[in-house]
């Protein structure tokens, strides 16, 4: 057997993506350079790793040990590279976050400055729904999360980033009238929802509720950048939070539509398991936000003041 870490590397990623293309993205490599280092890793086994039926790659059961194998491999080798750092008085280990889908706009202007001052930190970041960012925290997958909107069933400590504001959306060449608008023009016009489980879907609902309003739900899509081209389509309006449209609306893609009861405000939080134990990384982490959140909006978020 002569594999490489690398090689490894890539199948794992392959593995858990169940994808040579999405497996190229998150490593940052060409198709071709994954599917080269697919094969080289197949070579050295008699057993197929992979299936291709279709057009879909399928991980075989032998597959499925060997890339719980490399993960094991690979946890050893971070944490010698962990070890050596620290004797070298640098701060070394993995960073775990999970984040509404969201929050992507928000998070990495809170990491950028952290990560490139410690070089030794690994990061992971998981991009979901607020459903599963609250699963990853209650089985105690990741140090931190990102949410908008606390979790009702869990017990948890958290730091307040900055307020996140939502308004009512529509294209540039939506049919309604200009001007300010009470909030029954909700139950006129066809609403974009995202889907179950997201934060942004349960706000807008939890509007709804308090103001008693029956909606005219026109469609469900499972990503901000999914609904925000619909809208731009003109196939309906939506609720969204403005941190996500910056770029649409100073190019005149979107409008805001006035609505009494707007913008519905929250907080973007960073969140984690009451009393948990922190590792160096993470404990470092925290207190590098309590220090730098100030300075990090100052510097990132001071168009978000204008709306």
């Amino acid at each position: 057997m002569n594999y490489t870490l690398h090689q490894l590397q890539v199948f794992l990623k392959i593995a858990q993506t169940q994808s040579v293309t999405k497996a190229s993205i998150e490593l940052h490599l060409s198709q071709p350079a994954v599917s080269i280092q697919l094969k080289n890793l197949q070579e050295q086994f008699e057993i197929p790793l992979t299936e291709v039926i279709g057009r879909k790659i399928y991980i075989t059961d032998f597959g499925k040990e060997i890339a719980e194998a490399a993960e094991n491999i690979l946890k050893e080798v971070e944490a010698i590279n962990s070890i050596r750092l620290n004797y070298q008085g640098q701060l070394a280990g993995r960073l775990k976050i999970s984040i509404v889908s969201t929050g992507k706009y928000v998070m990495p202007h809170f990491l950028s400055s952290f990560i490139k001052q410690n070089q030794g930190v690994n990061l992971s970041l998981d991009v979901t729904n607020k459903s599963r960012v609250i699963e990853n925290l209650e089985n105690n997958e990741i140090d931190f999360a990102l949410v908008s909107v606390l979790p009702e069933n869990l017990q948890v400590e958290s730091i307040v980033l900055m307020q996140n504001k939502l308004f009512l959306i529509g294209s540039k060449g939506q049919d309604l009238q200009k001007g300010h608008h009470c909030s029954d023009i909700l139950c006129e016009i066809p609403l974009i929802y995202r889907e179950q489980g997201s934060g942004t879907r349960h706000v807008m609902e939890e509007f709804m509720k308090q103001n008693n309003l029956t909606v005219l739900k026109k469609m469900e899509l499972t990503s901000n950048e999914a609904v925000k081209q619909a809208v731009i389509a003109g196939l309906g309006y939506s609720v969204m939070p403005i941190i996500g449209i910056k770029n649409e609306l100073k190019n005149g893609d979107l409008e805001i539509i006035p609505v009494g009861g707007f913008p519905i405000k929250s907080n973007w939080q960073i969140i984690w398991i009451k009393g948990k134990k922190f590792s160096p990384v993470a404990s470092a982490y925290l207190n590098h936000i309590k220090k730098e959140k100030r300075k990090i909006i100052k510097e990132n978020f001071q168009w978000f003041e204008r709306y």
